[in-house]
């Protein structure tokens, strides 16, 4: 969850640092640190618990001998130990000689520092990471060599991590990873190492992703790079989804303006794949095998978009379709002909790349993805990117629509494909998505006329449940998700029809329920069984709804046009309320840990 940079430069090393950092805030932003050798032979190690502007305050405070040009650099989604500076990344050993910055979760951390600690270490945090810094310590006492001492200390080690370690002794930098990503460019005066493209996208044009178990120093990446010759090397463009970092362009926040660009998003996608869905071509373009099953594998908004994709795989082709929680995956039996559809925006997510490992056969793994660099897009049999270009609040907005988009698009090229669906039924789907830029915008524009009154008169209200039925039900999941994570009430989504097999006791009078509307007419006894005792329904959808978007009800993909007002109640009482909407308290964008 947390991100990571290193920069061996000519000059400061600062001025790559610092905004590389602002660039990876959306992986956690706990806290934030950077650790710099000083032109004295010290390195200066300065944290904060606030966010990056309180970094960069203190670096322009900083009244010790100049920064250097080698430099290391972390913002922080805890996982171990409290939000606290010392807790704050990089972290040090004993002598403060090693410093390090770590992404990911050291599973035997409590075996390994009690064994440090009884032969007398001193530990200055109560993070996992720490270990890592007291064990290259040890190490190097017998192998003197800094690298080689990464090396040895890493084999001791259980989980996952991207770490880079800043020797104050010689102000060598060794970066090295092994299930988190990790990639390496340069300059024409600095080596740069970073957590994702998008920290260093502004100043590199290719780059390459460091292979689980290499341990590089960047002052020499070519001698001791492991797997330095064989690498892949990327351009960074051609489906890098985050290799920009936008500017608000006149917006009050990020979330605003994402939600505005889904539109656009969406033209642009369909443009890129509509001609090859009626034709089945763009399935075969992919070269997978035919299937008799689909498996969704996803986490949250991924999930969700899973769900649409699922629906309309069973509507559609009569294909059978499973939801998988990525988390939940290890206990999961696969039937054979089984094509599974990991879905993950980051390409990143540690639950989805691990389900894999046990949901997918071989051969039959296709990612879809915002990112075509990542784990996901590398390591599946095949990939789609659903294209939605860079999304920095965390609160998927864009992301969403463009993996629903995408994912459908595919599924009807597939059933095509494989005979399930005719193309003159697809043509025709083809044409009704080719519909959906207009129809969001219009959305967009219905919505923004009437949610801020309608959030207004919620705001206090302690909860919310929403209901749907059919292909409704994944945008009501996806509606009380964005409200649960901006707003920080509860927030249930219910397939309608079970309102009455429980959930039905915890309306009471006024208690907000939002509906939203499908296809499925049985929705409107549910909405009188909700206001007979007293709960107030806001409902979305039809022309008629209390957010009257007009949304699709017969489309394959169910009433994707709800999810706009979804999104914007979402936001707008967060607003309200006083907190911060891209950066939701707790949350991270990318979540690289399990």
């Amino acid at each position: 969850m947390c991100g990571i940079v290193a920069c061996l430069n000519e000059g400061p090393a600062t001025g790559y640092l610092l905004p590389a950092l602002r660039r990876l805030e959306y992986r956690g932003y706990d806290s934030v640190g950077i650790a710099v050798t000083t032109q004295d032979g010290a390195v200066a190690r300065l944290r904060s618990v606030e966010r990056i502007d309180a970094l960069e305050a203190a670096v322009l405070r900083w009244a010790g001998a100049p920064l250097g040009g080698a430099g290391i650099g972390h913002t922080r989604w805890a996982t171990h130990g409290g939000v606290s500076t010392a807790n704050a990344h990089p972290l040090s050993d004993c002598s403060h000689r090693i410093n390090l910055v770590h992404n990911g979760i050291i599973e035997n951390a409590g075996l390994l520092r009690r064994r440090l600690e009884r032969s007398g270490h001193r530990f200055e945090s109560a993070v996992d990471s720490e270990v890592i810094c007291h064990l290259i310590e040890d190490q190097l006492c017998d192998a003197g060599d800094p690298l080689l001492a990464v090396r040895r200390a890493l084999s001791l080690l259980e989980g996952s991590w991207a770490i880079a370690v800043l020797d104050a002794a010689s102000g060598r930098i060794i970066v090295s990873c092994h299930r988190s990503p990790l990639l390496l460019a340069h300059t024409a005066s600095a080596v740069l190492v970073a957590s994702d493209i998008a920290a260093v996208g502004e100043w590199v044009e290719r780059f390459r992703v460091v292979d689980d178990g290499d341990v590089l120093e960047l002052s020499d990446v070519e001698q001791h790079g492991q797997s330095t010759a064989g690498a892949t090397v990327f351009g960074k463009t051609g489906g890098v989804g985050s290799v920009e970092t936008p500017g608000l362009g006149g917006y009050v926040d990020y979330m605003a303006k994402e939600i505005d660009e889904q539109p656009t998003a969406v033209a642009r996608l369909l443009a890129e794949l509509a001609d090859g869905v009626a034709d089945g071509s763009l399935w075969r373009g992919l070269s997978m095998p035919a299937f008799e099953r689909l498996r969704v594998v996803g986490c949250g908004t991924s999930l969700n978009a899973g769900h649409v994709i699922a629906n309309l795989v069973r509507r559609f082709g009569g294909v059978p379709a499973c939801l998988t929680v990525a988390s939940e995956a290890n206990s999961e039996v696969v039937e054979p002909d089984t094509l599974c559809l990991a879905i993950s925006q980051s390409g990143e997510t540690a639950d989805v790349l691990r389900a894999v490992t046990t949901c997918a056969q071989p051969g039959t793994l296709l990612g879809l993805t915002n990112n075509s660099h990542s784990t996901l897009a590398r390591s599946a049999d095949a990939f789609l990117s659903c294209n939605a270009g860079p999304e920095i609040g965390v609160a998927a907005t864009k992301t969403f629509v463009c993996q629903v988009i995408a994912g459908c698009a595919l599924m009807i090229s597939a059933l095509i494909a494989v005979g399930r669906l005719s193309t003159s039924s697809a043509a025709g789907l083809v044409d009704t998505m080719e519909s959906l830029p207009q129809r969001l915008a219009k959305a967009t524009a219905a919505a923004a006329s009437v949610v801020p009154d309608i959030a207004e008169k919620y705001c206090t209200a302690p909860g919310f449940i929403y209901i749907a039925r059919g292909t409704g039900v994944p945008y009501a999941a996806e509606g009380a998700l964005k409200l649960k994570e901006l707003t920080y009430r509860w927030a249930e989504h219910y397939p309608a029809g079970e309102l009455k097999h429980g959930p039905l006791a915890l309306i009471g009078s006024g208690t907000p329920v939002v509906a939203v509307r499908g296809a499925d007419k049985k929705l409107a006894a549910n909405i009188a069984e909700v206001e007979v005792r007293g709960g107030h329904v806001v409902s979305v959808g039809t022309a008629e709804s209390t957010i009257p978007v007009q949304a699709d009800l017969a489309a394959p993909w169910g009433p994707l046009e709800c999810i706009v007002p979804l999104q914007m109640l979402a936001r707008t009482i967060g607003l309200t309320l006083g907190w911060d909407v891209d950066k939701p308290r707790n949350l991270a964008k990318s979540v690289t840990v399990e």
